[in-house]
């Protein structure tokens, strides 16, 4: 059976229609009018319709950043859309006639990664999106863990440094200012300054006028002496998030996407490294897996339309 997955980013809008093994059949993008949320569901809406023509769907999905209630209806908050408190789900309802799932972007995301992807061998997988912020996606016992809001699994806003680099969410020392791609820039831009190892990286800033992450991404690549560094501070920080994680999550393998995770072993090596250096009671249990994703783009389409099929499924079949 196929279900439609829909990913509303802050420059576009991705959907797919997908089968029930994760397959997309066709696809489509629009620009995200992120300024107008009424034109965002008029563009979800025709999106839905057309990757329906032809088609028997059960359940579209839409994933999109921001806050979820638990009943999966409702937007509470999107920071890149002018959305608060939005009943998507209801007014997305009124003018299709399929069954609609509303979910956060980096939920839907993880699920595809665990049920098509890298956590697809496990039962209890921990994932991190590694992007301008970082997301992630915790997936216990086989289920998605949402908390009792809805709002869980915010891993972003996991405090790793008490008083530290001031988050745009409020606080201060979030893991999102310490291990995210912009914090990758910062760093960079701090051994540029220093120079020495970091001469090939303010040649690049000279170039440009501002380093960027294609520049310090392509220095990655040619294991430039500096942008390794700068990788291997970033995954020092990640590494430390992901030992307080296991000590209360256990997960059997944690999953890294986004732009940074292409560096793979790169990134990886640094992350276990400091992982096992801060692990409590380490050696007395067993180690997780460190892998990276593998559905890459298409991740959040697939999820959204995955978990939009299940809560179909659920909805249709009577509880006892």
């Amino acid at each position: 059976m196929h279900a439609i997955g829909i990913d509303i980013g802050g420059t576009k809008i991705a959907g797919a229609l997908v089968s029930d093994q994760g397959e997309i059949i066709r696809e489509e993008r629009v620009p995200t009018s992120a300024g107008d949320a009424d034109a965002i569901v008029d563009s979800v809406v025709t999106m839905v319709e057309r990757l329906s023509e032809g088609t028997e769907v059960v359940a579209a999905g839409v994933a999109a950043a921001g806050f979820i209630d638990a009943a999966q209806s409702i937007v509470y908050y999107a920071p890149n859309i002018n959305w608060r408190n939005e009943p998507l789900r209801a007014r997305l309802l009124e003018r299709l006639d399929v069954d609609i799932t509303i979910d956060n972007d980096a939920n839907a995301a993880g699920w595809a990664e665990f049920r098509f992807g890298a956590g697809r061998l496990y039962s209890d997988m921990t994932m991190l999106t590694i992007g301008t912020g970082v997301g992630g996606a915790i997936v216990t016992q086989d289920r998605l863990f949402r908390g009792g809001f809805g709002a869980g699994a915010e891993i972003g806003h996991l405090r790793v440094v008490p008083d530290g680099l001031p988050c745009g969410c409020g606080a201060r020392g979030c893991i999102e200012q310490y291990g995210s791609g912009r914090a990758l820039l910062r760093m960079a831009n701090d051994i540029a300054d220093v120079g020495g190892i970091g001469l090939a990286l303010a040649d690049a800033r000279r170039e440009t006028g501002s380093l960027t992450g294609e520049q310090v991404g392509a220095l990655i690549v040619a294991e430039d002496a500096g942008a390794l560094q700068a990788l291997r501070q970033l995954g020092g920080w990640l590494g430390a998030a992901c030992a307080s994680l296991a000590a209360v999550l256990d997960p059997q393998v944690f999953v890294f996407g986004g732009g940074v995770a292409v560096a793979g072993d790169l990134l990886l090596d640094p992350i276990r490294e400091s992982f096992l250096a801060h692990l409590p009671a380490r050696g007395f249990h067993p180690e997780p897996v460190f892998a990276t994703a593998e559905l890459v783009n298409n991740a959040g389409v697939v999820g959204a339309a995955d978990l939009a099929r299940i809560h179909a499924e659920s909805r249709r079949t009577p509880s006892h």
